[in-house]
């Protein structure tokens, strides 16, 4: 649930698997580890992974997100800057 949700919000805001790696300071590879579910994520990763998509760490645990729901959330946070 955790990688898959890093996937969704990965493709619904456009960005590739290597400026999302490099921008975790981490390989391709481990890039690919993180999303394939192949490494277990601490804490620390994952605050720095929300913190890139600007979002709260405890969407990663959402089990009914989807790109829908996740462009909804972008949306609204945009909404609300305004």
């Amino acid at each position: 649930m955790i990688y898959e949700n890093i996937e969704r919000l990965r493709k619904v805001r456009g960005i590739t698997k290597t400026k999302l790696a490099k921008e975790l300071d981490i390989s391709l590879q481990g890039y690919r580890h993180i999303a394939y579910g192949n490494v277990r994520l601490d804490v620390e990763r994952l605050q720095v992974i929300a913190k890139f998509f600007n979002v709260e760490p405890a969407i990663f645990f959402n089990t009914e997100l989807t790109e829908n729901v996740i462009k909804e959330l972008l949306l609204k946070k945009e909404i609300s800057k305004t």
